[in-house]
């Protein structure tokens, strides 16, 4: 899971890039980079660290030009090191190419040992760097038919945006597994994973971009087309975009993040209401479900957990350690609002279990008379291979325990899930997910190799 945007025709491209990266901070903690055409050639700003850590005003004045990309990392294939940030450039027939990327390739290894046996020298472990590869040696002339022909090679989850000189190309893969969307801003354009970094740069939103479309942006004229037999494929967006990645504030897949997690929680307390003193949501991602839930069981909602704001998402944190630290130190309850009381806890989602059961020590520990856990989707046991990092099945709780061993394993009185049917019954287009987690159905082939490091030889 990355974070990426593109602005073309604007003559400070490079800060817009930077102030949208901001707005996508949460979709990659890994490290940031932007990517812009001076005119003659591309300059490139990127290191390790968050949005704020990489960038300041005098570092993004350095980058002149009117188109720019950049992105966000969160590590999917290819470890978490310098060589794998994004964008990545490259040079052909004297010609600058970057990319960034978001989602996973199934077909990496297949790609990258055909491209390797012909002669190609990789420089990352990242399967981005492939469709450079192909774009290469591909090139025909015809930019336009070498993208479509590139991009159909291409199996899994990918949304992308380059910068080839002062043009900017945009595409989604033939599911829309990931989101991405177009704006316009000051005469230029804006391409971007959510909307909400289209507020934050002042963009109007126009449209999403259509699975399986390719967009060729070049000063102030866009032309459209689509990779062969994407209007006929059946949509799988992820729906775990809408339940814990995406920002609430954002829009995606023809729907409000915001609105369909209050639905969640609403559903939720239909399938699995138990009598207790109040509702408590998991800040922040459960703080939406948890509105939906307090407000369809008449509970009252309390805001018994404070999050330390200075402390990124613990979920996308590349080792287990990392993530029970920020555990501790990311959340703290409100002893006042548990003492003696009977709560519902309200959260996302449980992967490991090991967050929550840390989280309900700490609860039992501010003196919760009870604790009763919900959830609002179903118990994730399959790993995904389409840009989330839920590895392998060993390391997801749902995936050998039942629901009441989940339970016994985080020490709480009573644990709910919030059903399939159910997850589904509130989104707006409910047979255009992909729920694969869920259910174990991958709406396209998985990759033999399933390992993150799988071109590093480990």
């Amino acid at each position: 899971m990355c974070g990426i945007i593109g602005v073309s025709n604007h003559k400070e491209a490079a800060k817009i890039t930077s102030l949208g990266l901001y707005a996508l901070q949460h979709r990659g903690e890994e490290s940031a980079g932007i990517a812009c055409y001076d005119g003659q050639d591309i300059q490139t700003l990127q290191a390790r660290g968050l949005v704020s850590d990489v960038f300041d005003l005098d570092h993004v004045d350095t980058l002149v030009g009117q188109t720019a990309i950049g992105h966000c990392r969160y590590s999917t294939t290819g470890s978490s090191n310098a060589k794998n940030i994004q964008p990545f450039m490259v040079r052909h027939k004297n010609k600058p190419i970057a990319i960034a990327h978001n989602g996973d390739l199934t077909n990496t290894e297949e790609l990258h040992f055909k491209l390797e046996e012909e002669g190609s020298i990789f420089q990352t472990t990242m399967d981005s760097e492939i469709i450079v590869h192909l774009l290469a040696r591909n090139r025909n002339g015809d930019l336009k038919k070498n993208f479509v022909e590139v991009l159909s090679q291409l199996k899994g989850a990918f949304s992308l945006v380059f910068l080839i000189e002062d043009m900017l190309v945009a595409a989604r893969d033939k599911k829309g597994i990931r989101p991405l969307c177009l704006g316009k801003i000051n005469g230029g354009y804006i391409v971007t994973s959510e909307t909400c970094a289209l507020d934050l740069t002042c963009a109007e939103f126009i449209r999403e971009i259509d699975p399986g479309e390719i967009l060729f942006i070049k000063g102030d004229q866009i032309e459209s087309v689509f990779i062969p037999g994407a209007k006929e494929e059946k949509h799988a967006h992820c729906v775990f975009e809408n339940i814990y990645f995406a920002r609430p504030d954002s829009n995606i897949f023809h729907d409000n993040v915001y609105q369909v997690r209050k639905r969640l929680g609403a559903q939720l307390a239909k399938e699995s209401f138990v009598q207790a003193d109040c509702v408590l949501p998991v800040p922040d991602s459960g703080n939406y479900a948890a509105v939906g839930f307090a407000q369809e069981t008449g509970l009252p909602l309390e805001l018994g957990i404070i999050r330390n704001h200075y402390v990124g998402r613990s979920f996308i944190q590349p080792s287990q350690q990392l993530r029970d630290f920020r555990v501790r130190i990311k959340l703290n309850p409100v002893e006042h609002v548990l003492r003696d009381k009977k709560v519902v806890i309200v959260d996302d989602s449980i992967v490991r279990g090991t967050t929550s059961r840390n989280r309900v020590e700490v609860f039992r520990q501010a003196g919760a008379k009870e604790i009763h856990m919900r959830i609002s989707c179903p118990p994730i046991a399959w790993p995904c291979f389409y840009g989330i990092d839920f590895p392998s099945k060993q390391e997801l709780i749902a995936s050998n325990k039942t629901v009441q061993e989940i339970a016994d394993y985080i020490k709480v009185d009573s644990l709910a899930y919030l059903s399939l049917e159910g997850m589904l019954s509130v989104m707006k287009e409910k047979y255009s997910f992909c729920h694969a987690c869920f259910t174990g159905t991958y709406p396209v082939d998985i990759p033999k190799n399933k390992s993150k490091c799988l071109l590093e030889g480990k």
